[in-house]
């Protein structure tokens, strides 16, 4: 109930205040600012995902800019050197205007990026545009490109049977809350789900990039890895930006691949209260973090200095 609460309100929020619990999860308005939080994350020992921020666009300019944004975003990534590849939303790249024009927007960062020898993370966006994306997927892969993967998500019910033939998946839970005749509405049943599908993949070999914050699943899909014996280039965990980053510096230090989702583009506004609208349960998780920083600052400020006595 108080996460729903916080959703209502939140159209109603200053955007002065939604954008400072955005900003740390967003690098900013501008390819620089995400730029400049890349390589830091690298300086870290951790790897990269930018994402520009938008989708569902109205005309097929939009589309071809946005394409236009991730070759830009891949020049810059070769040539400042950064261990960094791209995640593209389909909706954003014209798929409600037409199959044909959102594959050739498509086929044109993928090929952008084979260039450079770097790689495409098709994002799944709700179930509506599920059957379209992996079709793409797997149309780019047919057509010789390898650089190109793909994201499911195991609150969908038809995910494991999605797993079959895929290479190279991020999955992760999946944000969307879709009805209970195609998703599961339990987090049990998301978790089994998830680590039903991370089997699945294992077993056939496929590359896994394992995007959760979940412990448990995290624990879990570790456990997976290592009884498989896999080395450290066969996986990687993923994180968003901005959250459980403690807990990402611990496993960079453990020796896992780590790689962080960075958001960026003047649509952030917009981002952040759909993507809070879209789970609730995601308003009082990033609430309770704000809090939890906002209270470690506290304690930073009140506590005494190094030549304080009691």
């Amino acid at each position: 109930m108080f996460n729903r609460a916080l959703v209502k309100v939140l159209p109603a929020v200053p955007r002065g205040v939604v954008r400072r619990v955005a900003s740390q999860y967003i690098a900013g308005d501008s390819l620089g600012d995400a730029v400049r939080v890349v390589r830091a994350l690298n300086t870290a020992g951790k790897l990269a995902t930018v994402d520009v921020l938008g989708e569902e666009v109205g005309t097929a300019a939009e589309a071809a800019a946005f394409a236009a944004e991730y070759r830009a975003v891949l020049e810059r990534i070769g040539a400042e050197r950064l261990d960094a590849n791209v995640s593209v939303k389909l909706t954003a790249l014209g798929l409600e205007l037409g199959y044909d024009l959102c594959r050739e927007n498509l086929e044109s960062v993928v090929s952008a990026a084979a260039e450079r020898g770097s790689f495409v993370r098709i994002d799944m966006e709700d179930s509506t545009t599920t059957d379209a994306t992996l079709a793409l997927q797997r149309a780019l892969r047919g057509a010789g490109y390898e650089n190109v993967g793909v994201v499911l998500q195991s609150r969908l019910r038809r995910s494991l049977a999605d797993t079959s033939g895929l290479d190279n998946v991020r999955l992760c839970k999946g944000i969307y809350l879709e009805p209970a005749e195609i998703a599961h509405q339990r987090d049990d049943e998301v978790r089994a789900s998830f680590l039903a599908c991370l089997d699945a993949l294992l077993a056939q070999g496929s590359y896994v990039a394992v995007a959760t914050h979940d412990e448990h699943l995290i624990g879990e899909s570790l456990w997976r890895i290592r009884a498989r014996g896999l080395s450290r280039d066969e996986y990687e965990l993923q994180m968003l930006l901005g959250v459980r980053a403690e807990r990402a510096d611990e496993l960079v230090r453990e020796g896992h691949r780590l790689r962080v989702y960075v958001p960026y583009g003047t649509h952030w506004y917009e981002y952040s209260l759909r993507r809070l609208q879209e789970n609730p349960r995601i308003a009082g998780y990033v609430a309770a973090d704000t809090l939890r920083r906002v209270g470690r600052r506290k304690d930073q400020k009140g506590a005494p200095g190094p030549d304080s006595s009691s």
